[in-house]
């Protein structure tokens, strides 16, 4: 398991322990790594409104990651690997990863199933193309037969953890109950191996624009908004009437473009928002607005959660004029973030052109920066909500 983070412990690691994997962490953090050694466990507390439940994760190690002997002899021997470091990080795990085929080669090892967690579009191409550039044409015609790159979907919300959430035990990850992972079922070599609760899935890819367009998209328009009016948490941004439906009419807009794309019933794509929203509201998470929020020069980036769902919708017929609020909420906090920056509209124009790589004349820009000019001028989430409202109302054809 490289990575000793939220994800890789709070998540992965868990699953991979619970179905009978002696799991090996390899992560640079060295409280981490020579917890993982003396303990070989750690706890997790799933929390959920009124109360939790702590399982203790066992059959674990860890080795140093800044230690490539180790990291390269534990990847060559692993029956199965995943990745969680984060998309900044993949390009300094990547010699370690090279060095471990070789050795796994070498040994005439059987094939090697990579399930990337990470959060990023097309990951497993990134790091294909990461990987062979450091290969020899014989080396990468090995890789494309003995090594899948299985692209996963993380649902599971896990906050950044505080010493409260802690509770005295310094390895401890607080998460949800939710513990599904769909992975891309045609991606695996030499068969698909036994890991509770993962669920293989092929086509894959109405499962990461799901998460990506309804999940990511709508935890961020909870977050912005909320940031509009000042509150710290995500629980307390979707009790707020205005911002809960904002956000699950936003999440309803990218429901309908990917289900008229991937021919999914739009009945379970919805149930799957009514999920989210109730999620959404676990205060025992804590998950604040500052985190979901964060990096939004990404959120705003032309493939990401905001841009990317709107222009799916806009493909499949579907005027986003909700996401458009959140897009406007998202392009407020960078502007407030960015040094030298201040709100105006164009400030707003020049977000849209340099990080959405939008046509600010074109009808998407328009519409963004028409919900931003009401932030501007001092519009309530009624306001928006109402405004957002028309638009949809405008682009309304009965059926005759």
């Amino acid at each position: 398991m490289y990575g000793g983070g939220n994800i890789g412990r709070g998540f992965i690691g868990a699953l991979l322990s619970q179905s009978g994997y002696r799991v090996t962490f390899i992560d640079v953090a060295p409280p981490v790594v020579e917890h993982l050694q003396k303990n070989e466990c750690y706890p997790i507390r799933y929390v959920f409104s009124g109360g939790h439940e702590d399982v203790l994760v066992t059959n674990v190690t860890a080795v140093n990651g800044n230690d490539m002997e180790a990291a390269s002899d534990a990847i060559a021997a692993c029956d199965i690997m995943a990745t969680a470091v984060g998309a900044r990080i993949l390009k300094f795990i990547i010699p370690n990863i090279v060095t471990g085929l070789r050795k796994r080669w070498a040994a005439k090892g059987g094939p090697l199933n990579i399930i990337i967690c990470e959060n990023l579009m097309d990951a497993n191409l990134v790091i294909e193309g990461m990987i062979k550039e450091q290969l020899t044409e014989e080396e990468k015609a090995l890789f494309d037969e003995t090594v899948g790159l299985v692209e996963a979907s993380i649902g599971r919300m896990v906050p950044v953890q505080t010493e409260e959430m802690k509770d005295g035990e310094p390895m401890r990850v607080c998460v949800e109950r939710y513990g599904f992972l769909p992975t891309d079922g045609a991606a695996f070599k030499g068969g698909i191996p036994e890991i509770k609760n993962m669920v293989p899935f092929a086509p894959f890819d109405f499962y990461l624009k799901r998460k990506l367009y309804i999940h990511n998209m709508g935890h961020a328009t909870c977050a912005y908004l909320g940031d509009l009016l000042g509150l710290e948490y995500i629980y307390q941004s979707i009790d707020v009437a205005d911002i809960r439906i904002l956000v699950q009419n936003a999440m309803l807009e990218s429901a309908l473009a990917l289900s008229g794309k991937y021919g999914v019933a739009l009945g379970d794509v919805v149930l799957h928002i009514t999920d989210l929203l109730n999620r959404f509201t676990n205060a025992a998470l804590k998950d604040t607005c500052a985190r979901v929020g964060g990096d939004p020069a990404r959120k705003l980036s032309p493939d990401d959660r905001m841009i990317g769902s709107s222009a799916l919708a806009l493909e499949q017929g579907t005027t986003p004029a909700y996401i458009a609020v959140g897009a406007a909420a998202g392009v407020h906090r960078y502007i407030k973030e960015c040094d030298g920056m201040e709100q105006g509209m164009d400030a707003a124009k020049q977000v849209l052109r340099e990080v959405s790589k939008l046509d600010t004349q074109g009808g998407l820009a328009k519409l963004i920066l028409n919900m931003y000019e009401k932030i501007l001028a001092g519009a309530t989430l009624y306001d928006l909500r109402r405004a957002a409202d028309a638009v949809k109302a405008s682009t309304f054809k009965p059926i005759v």
